[in-house]
């Protein structure tokens, strides 16, 4: 990720660079002394297209006319495969349940003191 950042860092400052030096260009022809016309010349006429031949369409039968297609042969039947049949599947044994409440921690009575003499 961090030489990606460095990459578009780099793109943008060659980018910025780069115009810096578009908008000197632009300044300087900005400051130049107008061109002088130069002489217009006049286009020789274009040549005229000549009159080709039109070629001759040959004509095709038309649709009626074709012979009628031939008819697809009664593809055969199939014999019916016999039906396979899947045992039963076994009972899942029953999930057992989690206990909800806490049960309660036994608080122990604290050791009897010593008696001092």
């Amino acid at each position: 990720m961090g030489c990606f950042n460095c990459f578009a860092l780099g793109f943008f400052v060659a980018l910025s660079l780069a115009s810096i030096d578009v908008g000197v260009v632009a300044r300087h022809l900005q400051q130049l002394p107008p061109m002088p016309t130069l002489p217009t010349t006049t286009l020789p006429p274009f040549p005229s297209i000549p009159n080709l031949p039109q070629p001759s369409i040959p004509s095709f039968p038309r649709p009626g006319a074709l012979p009628p297609l031939p008819t697809m042969p009664a593809l055969p039947t199939l014999p019916s495969v016999p039906r396979a049949t899947l045992p039963p599947l076994p009972s899942m044994p029953s999930i057992p349940t989690i206990p909800t409440t806490i049960p309660s921690i036994p608080f122990f009575s604290p050791p009897p003191s010593p008696s001092s003499p």
